[in-house]
């Protein structure tokens, strides 16, 4: 790894000479590149990931030091995020079905809506927290469920 490595919105960047950083006070600066000035502002300090999130003119960046360690993770294959493979989705509670936002064969990943559950009045998005593929999907818009039914099966 290159001194001076730096993870700019998960883009590796090497550090060069030119930059100047004026800071205003512990939040604000203005960074000075090739006689250009930037307005920027620590939005965000997440320490324990050596993580910054910066606005520069108004555009948000994610900043990271690399280091010997993070070199180490990637190696051992320890930065991929774990996800599991879904077998079933089950009511989390009892209600009425209001949409299915999947169909038979689609792939979904973690984060994908799958469908919409009413329950005590509220509307509840049920969100994938894995990966799978849709087999069936055994509940149709206004069908009433208890909780623990199983709503759609993943391959």
């Amino acid at each position: 790894m290159a001194k001076g490595s730096w993870l700019i919105d998960g883009k590796e960047i090497t550090a060069r000479t030119g930059a100047d950083i004026q800071w205003e006070d512990e939040r604000f600066f203005t960074l000075t590149h090739r006689g250009q000035e930037f307005h920027g502002e620590i939005v965000e300090e997440r320490l324990e990931d050596r993580e910054l999130i910066v606005k520069i003119n108004h555009r948000v960046f994610h900043v990271k030091k690399k280091g010997s360690l993070d070199e180490l993770i990637a190696a051992m294959g320890l930065d991929k995020p774990k996800v599991h493979q879904l077998k079933e989705l089950e009511a989390p509670m009892p209600g009425r079905i209001v949409s299915v936002a999947v169909e038979i064969g689609q792939e979904i990943v973690p984060g994908d809506e799958v469908l919409s559950l009413e329950a005590m009045k509220m509307e509840n998005v049920l969100k994938a927290e894995g990966t799978g593929r849709v087999k069936e999907i055994l509940v149709t818009t206004d069908d009433v469920v208890d909780k623990g039914a199983v709503l759609i099966s993943f391959e």
